[in-house]
C-alpha cells in the first residue's frame, strides 16, 4: 500500500465489472466459511484501506452466482474516499482467478441489482454434435413472459420471468446458449439449457419446451453442470471504462490455456486407446 496521503474527497461510489473463474470459488456471495468472490473482493478492499466496513461502504452485487458458475460482467459497487487506489491497485490485490475488467464513477444511490435492466447469460456445450439449427429454433420459444416454474429449483412466489432474446450457435467445436432477461430463477439457465441439449441430441421436439412453460412435468430435467455457465453481461445502463489485464493475470490465464488443452489431448488418446 502507498503512503498515508490525503484522501480523494468526497467519497465516491464505483461500479467495478468483474470477471471470475468459479470453479474453485464456492459461489459468488459472501459465506464466512468458504472462498467465494465476495469475500475475496472485499478482503482486498480492506488490505487496501479502501474502506474498513464493507456493509458502510454499501458494498452491493448486481447478483449471485451458485459454485462453479464464472462471470464475464458482474457488477460490484462500493464508495470509497481514494478512488484513484482501488483503480490503480485493486487487481494487483485480487487472487489471479477474479479480476476487475472495467469501471464507472455513478451516483452515490446506484445499486447494481436494482439498476440492472437486463442480464445475459452464456451456458457452453463441450460439443457440436448437436443440432444447431433445432436447438436456436427452441431457444426461440423461451422469449417472451412465461411463467419458468418447471424451469427452475426453486418455489418463487412469482415464478414469471421475461426473456428478451435466446439463440444458438456453434463455432469452434462448442455450442453456445446466450439468453437475456430481466431476471432469472434459482437454476433456471442450467435447466433451460438441459432442456435445449435434448432437443440437440433429437430425444425431444421444441414443442415440450412450450409444454414445459404451461406448466407440464412429465419427464423432469436435472441442470446441467455450473462449469459451463458464464454471467456474460448485467447492462446497468452505464459505460464501463476497461482496465487491461495485466501481464501476471495474463500469464496465469495462458497457462490455464495450454493445460485444458493439454488435458483435452489426453483425454482423447486414452479414449482412442480402449478402442
Amino acid at each position: 500500500m502507498e503512503e498515508v496521503q490525503a484522501p480523494d474527497l468526497p467519497p465516491v461510489r464505483l461500479a467495478c465489472r468483474v470477471a471470475y473463474l468459479g470453479d474453485r470459488f464456492f459461489g459468488s456471495q459472501m459465506q464466512a466459511a468458504e472462498r467465494t468472490v465476495e469475500g475475496e473482493f472485499v478482503a482486498a478492499c480492506t488490505r487496501l484501506g479502501l474502506f474498513s466496513d464493507y456493509r458502510k461502504a454499501g458494498f452491493l452485487a448486481a447478483g449471485r452466482t451458485d459454485r462453479g458458475v464464472h462471470a464475464r460482467g458482474q457488477v460490484f459497487s462500493f464508495s470509497t474516499i481514494y478512488p484513484s487506489r482501488a483503480l490503480s491497485a485493486l487487481n494487483w490485490q485480487l487472487p489471479l482467478d477474479c479480476w476487475i475488467s472495467g469501471y464507472a464513477k455513478v451516483d452515490a444511490g446506484f445499486h447494481p441489482r436494482y439498476d440492472a435492466k437486463v442480464r445475459t447469460y452464456r451456458y457452453y456445450f463441450g460439443t457440436t454434435h448437436l443440432d444447431e439449427k433445432a436447438m436456436d429454433s427452441a431457444a426461440h420459444r423461451f422469449v417472451g413472459t412465461h411463467d419458468f416454474s418447471v424451469f427452475s429449483r426453486t418455489s418463487e412466489r412469482n415464478p414469471e420471468r421475461t426473456i428478451t432474446s435466446a439463440r444458438v450457435w456453434c463455432e469452434d467445436r462448442t455450442c453456445v446458449f446466450e439468453v437475456t432477461g430481466d431476471s432469472f430463477l434459482w437454476n433456471m439457465v442450467r435447466l433451460m439449457a438441459a432442456s435445449l441439449l435434448r432437443i440437440g441430441q433429437g430425444l425431444e421436439g421444441e414443442e415440450r419446451i412450450v409444454q414445459r412453460l404451461d406448466g407440464e412435468r412429465n419427464s423432469p430435467l436435472s441442470p446441467l453442470p455450473p462449469d459451463g455457465l458464464i454471467l456474460w453481461e448485467v447492462n446497468c445502463g452505464i459505460t464501463f471504462n476497461p482496465i487491461p489485464v495485466e501481464g501476471k493475470r495474463q500469464g496465469f490465464l495462458a497457462r490455464l490455456r495450454e493445460h485444458h488443452t493439454a488435458l483435452e489431448r489426453v483425454v482423447r488418446d486414452l479414449n482412442e486407446g480402449n478402442r
